[in-house]
């Protein structure tokens, strides 16, 4: 590619302006996204610069940069909290910041990126050293945080498909035996379990190859990937059992850094091509897979012997207390050495104390069934696919496939195993004192159903109790830590809208994180980056910005909308006359009122909510209010800049409604930079809208309100038809 553009110290202001380049994406690729966008076009712009912006949203790049604006860049300017591929950069002076930072300090960034590195593309770039990033805003996301968040994205499927396919198969083709409930070799549905099994198998592989290339990128999955399968693979250390997802994790760890430390290591130059495709997938997996076998696998094969003794010796102990016990180990892990050990010791007194076996058969199913129930009772805490693999949670825990609890424990480990293992050891005790006894070697109620267990009622209090208690605790232990992982807890003043999706977004994408300055070693630290929802993409969300800076600014213009690159400038005259629908036609005169009489938040969630009820698209107001106060419940909606979205997701609500009211005076509504709301819009949308309309509304007012100074004209104007003019520029 072209040699590095090195611009005079005065070009800018006075001078010829620079010709950058910019990238902007967030986990969610909603607001953040298109915000930073805005905001780097609008500084650009007033400092002189052309600027072209890729926008990596949740319906993937848009306005991409091709191989020409590359080379005529003068600097480009990553500010996104997940994964960018820089290596169409190498030559240019590449800044890597948070999306965050694109929002609150465009102008010093574009200052910035005149002295950033190099990039080189091998991994050198640390040692060269970078322009600081701007900083103070929000704390960002860890990059252990977004690692993990990566893996379990990509495990999911895998659980999902695995675990879905073993339960039908077992439902339909299973006989029940001494041996458990066995799949006869020459039927259909043992072909279809031995599928679902490979689907199994490669989830722990999976979950570890992906946090390893949110830390190191491609070269680092490899590595990761056979790192896991090492982990799932006791037979390769003398271990009985693997070491299950808390093993991929610490391998996906282990091969992320490892590449990163041989990354940095000073290589010849003619070694330089092949170092990420050859050389560092060879050196790490090897270190590695050795290192795991020969180091780790050692104590854990150790402490599987020994608790497997241990366990031994207190079958003339209580039954109560075994039972306690056995459904603390089999909660543990999810299919792991602890979770194996206990599994393997029941099933080793089938024949001779089937009440053993009949307290892990209760514990089975109550992580998978405890973590579904808990996406049932609080939907608003978990993302969309979350809330899919919960209900895929729920099947695979009545076929006693404890698995399907894994992609929440890897998320949150702190919060879910504790609640998996409290509810296993409620579970295990009320079989034991019950003297429960399943005579096969398997779990969950699918073992009662074919007639496997003495104790049958007992059998079922147990499991139902255990995952009450269960879902009911990582519900508490949840809103103790602030809000679900799709929440952003930390959102910045600046992050209009971005904490209106936190929970609720409908996309996510690899989140590879790293030093958040350095163009050649992982991507930015998120500064109010809300957490890799992991859920489906948003195929109806807005088509993201092409900002192009090149026009002079004029002040007294309304500021072009992000489309004004790609479509001719957009006009008031063009907007809608009273009476008019701006928004697809969910915000109508109907739905505007120019002043809030409400001077509290909650007063004025009501005020709006009766607001969108004229249009008879609200079937039960109180509902629709609870709708909205449950979703303040999880972090403000009050987002900075003097606005607030109260939104909610209900079927109080027979079709998507958006309404808009001014406070003159403003509305204290727990904005994080602590303005008061004087701009209010609320969101209705029936549940099954929420995937798509929900979040495309959200998007387009979160790039449009990013202008002062149409935000100052929407304050201004002076009727209702007016107000519909300023709003129908929203497109």
């Amino acid at each position: 590619m072209t040699s590095p553009a090195d611009p005079p110290n005065d070009a800018g202001a006075s001078g010829p302006g620079l010709k950058l380049l910019a990238v902007t994406a967030c986990p969610t690729g909603i607001a953040h996204t298109y915000m930073a966008a805005e905001k780097l076009a609008q500084a650009a712009e007033s400092l002189g610069h052309s600027m072209k912006v890729e926008t990596q949203g949740s319906i993937g790049a848009e306005n991409v940069l091709s191989d020409n604006d590359v080379s005529q860049a003068d600097g480009v300017i990553i500010a996104a909290d997940k994964d960018v591929d820089r290596s169409r950069f190498i030559g240019k002076r590449v800044l890597v910041v948070a999306v965050a930072d694109g929002i609150h300090r465009p102008e010093r960034l574009i200052e910035q990126v005149r002295n950033a590195p190099v990039y080189q593309g091998d991994g050198h770039e640390a040692e060269r050293g970078a322009a600081p990033a701007a900083s103070g805003g929000g704390k960002g996301r860890s990059v252990t945080y977004k690692a993990l968040m990566n893996g379990v994205s990509y495990m999911i499927p895998f659980v999902v498909v695995g675990g879905l396919l073993i339960a039908v198969s077992l439902a339909l083709g299973g006989d029940t035996t001494s041996k458990g409930i066995v799949i006869p070799d020459d039927s259909f549905w043992k072909t279809v379990n031995d599928i679902g099994s490979i689907g199994f198998e490669l989830m722990i592989p999976a979950l570890s190859g992906y946090i390893a290339y949110a830390i190191a990128d491609r070269p680092a999955l490899v590595p990761g990937m056979v790192g896991g399968w090492i982990a799932a693979h006791g037979e390769l250390y003398d271990s009985e059992a693997g070491a299950g997802f808390i093993g991929a994790i610490v391998t996906g760890f282990l091969a992320g850094y490892l590449v990163l430390w041989i990354k940095r290591v000073k290589v010849p130059k003619f070694v330089q091509p092949i170092m990420p495709i050859i050389v560092i997938p060879i050196v790490a997996t090897s270190a590695l897979g050795l290192f795991f076998i020969y180091v780790l696998g050692e104590p854990i094969s150790w402490v599987f012997e020994r608790l497997t003794d241990w366990l031994g010796g207190l079958t003339g102990t209580s039954a109560a207390l075994l039972g306690i016990i056995l459904g603390l180990m089999i909660a543990f892990d999810m299919g792991g050495p602890v979770n194996k050990t206990a599994f393997l010791f029941g099933a080793g007194l089938v024949s001779k104390n089937p009440e053993v076996m009949g307290a892990c058969a209760a514990a089975i199913p109550v992580p998978p069934l405890g973590q579904g129930l808990a996406t049932l009772l609080r939907r608003r805490m978990f993302d969309d696919q979350e809330r899919e693999t919960g209900l895929a949670a729920l099947f695979m825990g009545f076929f006693g496939i404890t698995e399907g609890a894994i992609p929440f424990a890897a998320a949150r480990p702190a919060r879910v195993i504790p609640a998996n293992m409290l509810g296993g050891a409620v579970a295990g005790a009320i079989a034991g004192v019950a003297s429960v006894e399943d005579n096969v070697p398997h779990g969950g109620p699918i073992v009662a159903v074919l007639g496997a267990v003495g104790g049958v009622p007992m059998f079922f209090v147990a499991v139902v109790v255990g995952t009450a208690v269960t879902a009911l605790v990582t519900i508490a232990l949840m809103s103790v830590g602030g809000v679900g992982r799709g929440a952003d807890a930390d959102a910045g003043a600046g992050g209009v809208a971005e904490a209106a999706v936190a929970g609720e977004a409908a996309s996510s994408a690899p989140s590879p994180a790293g030093a958040p300055v350095l163009a050649g070693v992982g991507s930015g630290g998120g500064t109010g980056a809300a957490s890799a929802a992991v859920a489906a993409p948003d195929a109806t969300a807005p088509k993201a910005a092409s900002v192009s800076a090149a026009e002079p600014r004029d002040g007294g213009k309304a500021e072009a909308a992000p489309e004004a690159a790609e479509a001719a400038p957009e006009a008031a005259e063009a907007a809608p006359e009273a009476g008019g629908q701006v928004l697809s036609g969910y915000l109508t005169e109907q739905t505007v009122r120019e002043r809030l009489a409400a001077d509290g938040k909650d007063a004025a969630i009501r005020e709006m909510a009766e607001l969108l009820a004229a249009t008879g698209k609200v079937a039960d107001t109180a509902e629709l209010v609870r709708a909205a106060f449950a979703r303040e419940d999880q972090g403000t909606t009050g987002l900075g800049e003097e606005i607030a979205i109260p939104h909610a997701k209900t079927d109080a609500v027979t079709a998507p409604v958006v309404g808009f009211a001014r406070s003159p005076e403003g509305i204290e509504w727990g904005a994080p930079d602590g303005t008061k709301a004087r701009l209010v819009f609320m969101i209705a949308v029936p549940e099954a809208a929420a995937g798509d309309e929900h979040l495309r509304i959200l998007a387009l007012l979160s790039r449009k309100l990013m202008g002062a100074e149409f935000r100052e004209r929407l304050l201004g104007a002076a009727d209702v038809g007016a107000i519909l003019r300023v709003l129908g520029e929203i497109e």
